[in-house]
């Protein structure tokens, strides 16, 4: 199979924001409704834990001191100890060796390229595989270190997330890729991996000795089975850790975007290079921050009420849209991903929509590529992040009925 993928083969909208590219297509249309309703930021608006700011403010002296850039003791068992209880105790991080915190899961997951790329030698431009639609994380990783991002589309016809089938076939392709960005529950589909599928992609990860990188920022907020994580499916081989590092935070988990609080974890000698690069290059999570997300980390219950919320969202998803624009619960995060191609594709549903309801979408297209087979799987799509209120999201499903159906 030839790659398709490239610093040629990419479009200029590749080093743009979605959201850059939405506002302007949007530009100078006014939006039809008095009282327009935004659906494109994954910027969480549920209740952040009530106990941060006084956990910050008993932090605050230390404000006036470096913070330890591999976190605190207290932050790092935190972490530990949420890992075992969340996956089992197979899967208790080592809080010395195991895991880093960082400042929300994009620094940690761009950051991880470096290393990626200097652990393994290759013929020929190094290669970091991620999954279409991807998070800019992923490519920015991969452009910073001159890597050829290879686009593994994740459709329908694969269950949302990349055909490993289709990867393990491509054996020239593996021995010069360096890193493969996966993310689960995915954005925007909402697919889980299954411990099957993660099982098989370290299984190639080890076999061709690079980095898999799963990103589970979104693996607190489910349907009904918590996903499976990656440490719980690692800790039961024999090789533990070896080549695999998880990315998680307290942005979608605890509504706390604003914190920048996150955590890598994984393979011990990755980490350990990566947290000496993160030394010299990389900003320090600040005390006080710090303390709080050891707190937040140790406490469930506001993670439950917040699950509950989403779950009162996606019952309005059901009773609105039922099977339109083929639409079905997602097992996990917070977004739709909505057919919109008997609308004219993506972009054209979301000017429209805007243009006649005044409800703000991204088109799929805008977080995605072309992927190896030449065609970007978000072109037929949109996404709608599920943060507001179910009575304002209600209302906008219903203007989307209205307009698109």
């Amino acid at each position: 199979m030839t790659s398709h993928s490239g610093p040629h083969a990419l479009t200029h909208g590749a080093i743009l924001s979605p959201f850059t590219q939405l506002r302007r297509l949007l530009s100078g249309i006014a939006p039809g409704h008095a009282q327009p309703i935004e659906l494109t930021i994954g910027e969480p608006r549920e209740a952040m834990p009530a106990f941060v700011r006084e956990k910050i403010l008993e932090a605050s002296d230390s404000l006036g001191r470096y913070p330890p850039i591999r976190g605190t003791p207290e932050l790092r068992e935190a972490i530990s100890r949420w890992s075992a209880k969340r996956y089992g105790e197979a899967a208790a991080l080592d809080p010395e060796r195991e895991v880093i915190p960082v400042n929300g899961s994009r620094e940690g997951l761009f950051y991880a390229a470096i290393p990626a790329i200097g652990r393994k030698t290759v013929q020929g431009r190094p290669a970091i595989l991620m999954c279409n639609p991807y998070y800019s994380a992923y490519i920015g990783g991969a452009l910073a270190v001159d890597a050829e991002p290879v686009f593994l589309n994740a459709t329908r016809a694969s269950g949302y997330l990349p055909d490993l089938d289709e990867i393990a076939a491509d054996k020239a392709l593996l021995e010069r890729t360096v890193a493969f960005y996966l993310c689960s529950p995915a954005n925007p589909q909402g697919a889980v991996a299954s411990q099957a599928y993660i099982a098989r992609a370290l299984e190639l990860a080890r076999a061709y000795d690079f980095m898999l990188f799963l990103d589970e920022c979104y693996s607190e907020i489910y349907s009904a089975e918590a996903p499976t994580g990656g440490v719980q499916v690692a800790a039961a081989s024999s090789d533990r850790f070896r080549n695999l590092v998880v990315f998680n935070s307290l942005s979608k988990r605890s509504n706390l975007p604003g914190l920048r609080s996150g955590f890598c974890a994984g393979d011990a000698a990755f980490i350990e290079t990566l947290a000496e690069i993160r030394n010299m290059i990389a900003p320090q999570l600040s005390g006080p921050a710090q303390h709080a997300s050891a707190a937040v980390w140790s406490d469930e219950d506001h993670v439950v009420a917040n699950r509950a919320a989403y779950r009162e969202k996606y019952d309005v998803c059901d009773r609105v849209l039922g099977e339109r624009m083929g639409y079905r619960r997602p097992a996990g995060g917070f977004f739709l991903w909505l057919d919109v191609s008997n609308c004219g594709g993506g972009s054209q549903a979301a000017v429209t929509l805007w243009k006649r309801a005044g409800v703000k979408v991204i088109p799929g297209a805008f977080l995605a590529q072309a992927g190896r087979d030449g065609i970007n799987p978000g072109e037929s799509y949109v996404r709608l992040a599920l943060v507001h209120d179910p009575a304002t999201i209600g209302k906008a499903l219903e203007r989307l009925v209205v307009v698109l159906a």
